[in-house]
């Protein structure tokens, strides 16, 4: 199977979809005449022309109201944001009209889009273009949330959102474009709402999404030089989220550690162990252990950066806390 790049799998994903349905579209920043900020759209005014790729001012609220407009109207929006903290300017229209419309209009208006681009952090860009608002849109009724970690689960998800009825919320990694996989050459969807066990294991469930999955794997193939075999779940989307697949993973590993870049409070992790608790009570030996990112900005400094994301190292640390209990 051929070997392509995290931006390649996306690229693929929205091409092939804007080949398919002419009503399909890419509106944002820099996404036409630059290819893209992060070269995700390479190539594809070439192809499509200015009315389908379309270079949009610096007014994410604005392109975010177009695009819930033309999705009323029965076109499909790709929205990109240069990175999802500037989504914040445009949040009232995700929140309040996307995702409440169907609710708001007694059903007459879906609004099928995507609002896609990166998540989190990317190295030294400092605390305002560091966040983790995937907790954030999933705690909202009407959207989808949807964050791959690899360019087959990407090319797969991003089709599957963007012949979705509802609003999804497409959220990459700026430190994932240039991650390689396997991609097959004919189409494939991957349905949402469907988590993936991507590696299997007997002793502990180690539970991530999005580029956090490189954390749990990483630590999954440290674990297993000491003989432990962790099963590792991959969310793919955290709303909705595949409790099912989390819950019977528990009851035979009896223990589980949930890895999230965001901040604790009110996190996809908290939610997973709490359902957990209610769920898979009887089978714990061990309590639920959490690891997230500091609850701090994220800082500029790199060694900052180091000690407030999740790492291998406490990773290895939570798994040892939920083995090793008396």
């Amino acid at each position: 199977m051929r070997v392509i790049q995290f931006r390649e799998a996306l690229r693929e994903a929205m091409s092939e979809e804007m080949r398919r349905d002419k009503n399909v579209f890419l509106m944002g920043e820099e996404v036409a005449e630059y290819n893209g900020a992060y070269k995700v759209s390479q190539g594809m005014l070439d192809e499509f022309g200015p009315d389908r790729v379309i270079d949009t001012p610096i007014a994410e609220l604005g392109f975010a109201g177009l695009g819930v407009g033309a999705a009323m109207n029965g076109l499909r929006p790709m929205i990109e944001f240069m990175t999802f903290n500037f989504s914040l300017v445009a949040i009232d229209q995700i929140i309040n009209s996307a995702a409440k419309m169907l609710a708001m209009s007694g059903g007459a208006y879906n609004v099928p889009i995507v609002f896609r681009g990166p998540t989190g952090n990317a190295g030294q860009l400092g605390a305002t273009h560091s966040s983790n608002f995937e907790n954030w849109f999933a705690n909202t009724p009407g959207l989808k949330v949807v964050v791959p970690s690899n360019p087959y689960d990407a090319k797969g998800l991003l089709k599957a959102s963007v012949r979705d009825d509802d609003p999804v919320i497409f959220m990459e990694s700026e430190l994932m474009y240039s991650d390689k996989g396997e991609v097959p050459e004919g189409e494939y969807l991957l349905p949402i709402g469907v988590a993936d066990i991507k590696r299997k294991g007997k002793h502990v469930t180690i539970v991530s999404f999005g580029k956090m999955m490189k954390v749990a794997l990483e630590a999954a193939e440290e674990l297993a030089k000491e003989g432990v075999e962790a099963e590792v779940i991959d969310l793919r989307t955290v709303r909705p989220i595949d409790y099912a697949t989390v819950v019977e993973s528990v009851k035979k590993t009896n223990r589980c550690v949930v890895v999230e870049e965001a901040n604790p409070i009110a996190a996809i992790s908290s939610e997973i162990t709490y359902h957990l608790q209610r769920n898979a009570f009887d089978y714990l030996d061990a309590p639920v252990i959490r690891v997230n990112s500091m609850d701090i900005p994220l800082s500029y400094a790199p060694t900052y950066i180091d000690a407030t994301i999740p790492n291998v190292k406490r990773t290895l640390d939570a798994v040892k806390q939920v083995m090793y209990k008396k």
